[in-house]
């Protein structure tokens, strides 16, 4: 079912974005938004490991890596909207949507940097803000491009985003700590760029990948029943594809052994640790082999493979819940239409690290005081704060370009 909300550019990147041609709105897009949220929220607060068992908890295993995707490709999903969906913004409109992304990466990335500002040395969490500020000003160039072309481009990045981590990753100059601040840009912003882009938690050329995936997705016809179906069962092809292919690679075709060959200071264990945990801190590069895994936040093809699949099935199954349920993801909707709040808040109070000694209570405290808020405040007030400030910005700067095309 169609229901106005805000779209998926406004809630993931607090700027404000028309509706898809017709004006209305899929209550599924922020419904799997939510999901993105509770998600992350879920891999910063709960355990990652049983220990009793030492297994990965069931959180974990859905989430870490995933939910990140998810949010990535949900942004991109919202770019294609803010840009004319289906039916592509040209000339001034265009530019137009350009500058207005430009004040919204900007502005994004300036939020990230300040929160980062109140994280402690040893951050609880992974800030993926200011990573946000380097997605939407690398996407500035594709948004005038087809469905076909942004799949084109993804498919690439899925190769060359990984090959450049690789090759240039073991050279590149890095900081101890993982969210960038204010200090870092200011006093080392060589390292800062190469961190952003290709050794930091959410390197950019890797990460593009969903956003350009999320686009592609956002100029189909998402109201049809039929490109909900596809996205669903597509999105599962792919993700199952993707761990298939992984499988094969490292068994079958002799990839572990390869692996192990190449890095004698592994073993067997340490290798499947990099599958269910991800890698730490960085993937080794002792082979290129090392590129058929598909751990966590690993960002080799197959992992990015994997994640767009995971997200495009979860996209998918909400926009066809939401077709006849659509008041059971009311919780969800409401979280979803204003993630740069939520979020940001969220990784302030992981900056007083009070969530340590009782895991379980305190993302139970943050899950339903985020819901709870966004239910009121979106009945009372419709956008976020957060939304409504750099939803603002964001619309000024697009508006000073048209009128000044127009007068002139």
């Amino acid at each position: 079912m169609l229901h106005t909300h805000h779209s998926a550019a406004e809630a993931a990147a607090g700027g404000t974005a028309p509706a898809p041609r017709g004006g209305r709105r899929l209550v599924g897009v922020d419904a799997a938004r939510g999901i993105a949220l509770l998600g992350m929220m879920a891999v910063h607060i709960l355990p990652s490991w049983d220990p009793q068992t030492f297994e990965a908890t069931a959180q974990w295993t859905l989430f870490s890596g995933r939910a990140a995707a998810l949010f990535a490709l949900l942004a991109g999903v919202g770019l294609a909207f803010s840009s004319g969906g289906r039916h592509v913004h040209e000339g001034r409109r265009m530019r137009g949507d350009r500058v207005g992304l430009l004040v919204r990466a900007v502005l994004v990335a300036v939020l990230g940097l300040l929160v980062n500002q109140t994280s402690p040395a040893d951050p609880p969490a992974y800030n993926i803000l200011v990573y946000y500020g380097v997605f939407f000003l690398l996407a500035v160039p594709f948004l005038h491009l087809s469905a076909r072309a942004l799949l084109a481009w993804a498919a690439g990045f899925a190769v060359l985003g990984p090959v450049l981590i690789h090759l240039l990753g073991p050279v590149l100059p890095v900081f101890e700590t993982y969210n960038p601040t204010v200090a870092d840009v200011l006093g080392a912003p060589g390292t800062t760029l190469a961190q952003l882009l290709l050794t930091g938690s959410y390197p950019a050329l890797t990460y593009l990948v969903y956003l350009l995936a999320g686009m592609a997705v956002g100029r189909l016809h998402l109201a049809q029943r039929r490109t909900q179906l596809g996205l669903l069962v597509g999105g599962a092809v792919l993700a199952a594809g993707s761990a298939l292919a992984s499988w094969a690679l490292l068994h079958p075709l002799g990839g572990l052994e390869r692996l192990l060959a190449a890095s004698p200071f592994l073993d067997r264990e340490d290798v499947q640790d990099v599958l269910v945990w991800g890698p730490d801190p960085v993937l080794p590069t002792a082979t290129w082999w090392w590129l058929a895994v598909t751990g966590p936040h690993t960002n080799t093809p197959l992992a990015l493979l994997s994640g767009v699949g995971t997200g495009a099935l979860v996209l998918g199954l909400c926009l066809l819940v939401a077709r006849r349920a659509e008041g059971v993801l009311l919780p969800l909707v409401a979280a979803g239409s204003m993630t740069l709040t939520l979020y940001s808040a969220h990784l302030l109070a992981l900056s007083a690290e009070v969530h340590y000694e009782q895991p379980v209570l305190w993302f139970l405290v943050q899950a339903v005081v985020a819901v709870v808020f966004a239910v009121l405040w979106r009945r009372a007030l419709g956008q976020g704060p957060l939304e409504r400030l750099v939803g603002r910005a964001s619309r000024t700067g697009r508006d000073l370009v048209l009128g000044h095309r127009l007068n002139s």
